[in-house]
């Protein structure tokens, strides 16, 4: 394929004064395991339980400066920005599907990972290897030691750092970039994008970013950048509130898909592809008429959407898009843990559903989608989340409700998931200390036509992931 312009973005402007020299690469790891126990070892946000939500534990400073001891990687590499509570992975997925068939180099960085860290890390749907990865950490190791003496790097920034110095060393064309935690304080927010997209708004990491949804709505508009055009998704006024202040302050040209952008979706049923949704979506510059979604539920659609208008926009920034290549682009994505069958007999579907929102829009989709007689639900969450949300959702789709746990160290005493479930919901459920006894138990009460969904945490579907697809974990390259 012949290769396509290639756009870049403009360097930011710096947070942090001084300028810090490169430091030059120093091998310290002879081999895989190594370089992955020191990267493990550092300080992980998403596994600890209690994590302060300030600009010391979450600090863009210290970000800027290990970047700038790798010679500002980030400001080499044209990037989209995509923040939000839910569908942020879905929605960056499908857009570099589009980009890359487009004949785009195109590197996609997303978290969490289902079962192994280098899906985090992608370039046109191949991830990031067991050597890239070695020679990534040996060049690393020099600027995290030099950091470590007053400020050490957490484990989200090297990762960051490592995927920002991978691309650029890949010269890619662009980088979806997805942000981990909030958007304000999220160590990508070091970067110049060429346009950024907001998912739909929920409640979640009350503990970090709020219970109101105006508090979070403010902290994922930290994202917006002066100038930038920015996207998001029909939202709750509360929450589009606070998106369109801060970005009438921070001069973001602003669209929302299905009000400043035409946009519609319809659900359907063919012989060819059984359940199904398509969308319509026309600009001025571009125009998608009955695209199938290539990931089942409303709220794909609402993400495919989103996906096309950040499209659309790199378009009109001078990215050559052909709208039947983008649809075949589209047409090939899959997603690791979104309402994945990973087992027919029984049947077995993971979902990485992981607040209120998300568990009303999962059921909804497989009721949608996947037909069955009864359905029994495994579920186990983090304690940082929004339980009783959670669980009162829960109560509308699932005909038996089977309690336990993730490994994950935040993961919530399934005793206490079935307390506050019967409490809420008036309703009998089991418990199960592991995952392996929880699937016995749904074993016992389900027959051919029944469906077995495991969610509520990413762990836990990557447990069960494991459990059923062994063969899932890469090999050694």
């Amino acid at each position: 394929m012949a290769k396509t312009i290639r756009t870049t973005g403009k360097k930011q402007t710096r947070r942090s004064s001084s300028k810090v020299a490169p430091v030059k690469a120093r091998k310290a790891f002879s081999n895989y395991k190594e370089a992955l126990a020191y990267l493990l070892d550092r300080t992980d946000y998403e596994k600890e339980e209690h994590v302060r939500y300030n600009g010391s534990t979450f600090s863009l400073e210290r970000m800027e400066r290990l970047l700038s001891l790798l010679g500002d990687p980030h400001t080499k590499i044209s990037t989209v920005h995509i923040a939000g509570t839910k569908g942020k992975g879905s929605t960056a997925t499908m857009l570099a599907k589009m980009l890359e068939a487009n004949g785009y180099t195109v590197g996609l960085y997303t978290s969490p990972h289902v079962v192994h860290l280098h899906e985090r890390i992608v370039v046109n749907s191949r991830m990031i290897s067991e050597a890239e990865m070695l020679a990534m950490m040996n060049r690393l190791y020099g600027p995290i030691e030099k950091l470590s003496k007053d400020d050490p790097p957490t484990f989200f920034e090297i990762m960051t750092a490592l995927a920002f110095t991978y691309f650029a060393d890949r010269q890619i064309d662009i980088g979806v970039i997805e942000t981990g935690l909030g958007g304000r304080l999220d160590s990508t927010n070091v970067i110049q994008p060429k346009v950024v997209g907001i998912t739909s708004l929920s409640i979640d990491h009350r503990r970090q970013l709020g219970d109101t949804l105006d508090l979070i709505a403010k902290e994922k508009a930290g994202v917006f950048k002066r100038g930038i055009p920015a996207v998001t998704v029909q939202q709750d006024p509360l929450a589009m509130n606070v998106l369109r202040a801060q970005a009438l302050a921070m001069k973001t040209p602003l669209s929302v898909t299905g009000s400043d952008i035409d946009f519609s979706y319809r659900f359907e049923t063919s012989r060819e592809h059984g359940p199904h949704t398509r969308i319509c979506l026309s600009t001025p510059t571009s125009k998608f008429e009955h695209l199938r979604v290539p990931l089942h539920g409303r709220h794909q659609a609402i993400n495919c959407g989103l996906a096309l208008a950040l499209l659309d926009k790199l378009k009109a920034a001078g990215y050559q898009i052909d709208n039947e290549k983008s649809a075949e682009g589209l047409s090939s994505v899959s997603l690791a843990g979104r309402m994945e069958m990973i087992c027919q007999d029984p049947r077995v579907m993971i979902d990485g559903a992981h607040n209120a929102a998300s568990i009303r829009a999962l059921i909804h989709a497989i009721g949608q989608n996947i037909p069955y007689d009864s359905m029994v639900m495994i579920f186990g969450c983090n304690n940082d989340k929004d339980i009783p949300g959670m669980l009162a959702e829960l109560q509308y789709g699932a005909d038996k409700v089977i309690f336990t746990r993730s490994n994950s160290v935040k993961a919530m005493s399934p005793q206490e998931l079935a307390d506050t479930y019967t409490e809420l919901c008036g309703k009998m459920c089991q418990v199960a200390n592991t995952l392996g006894e929880a699937l016995q138990l749904a074993r016992s009460a389900v027959g051919r036509e029944d469906l077995i969904c495991i969610t509520g945490s990413f762990y836990l579907i990557g447990m069960a992931k494991v459990r059923f697809q062994p063969h899932s974990v890469p090999v050694a390259s």
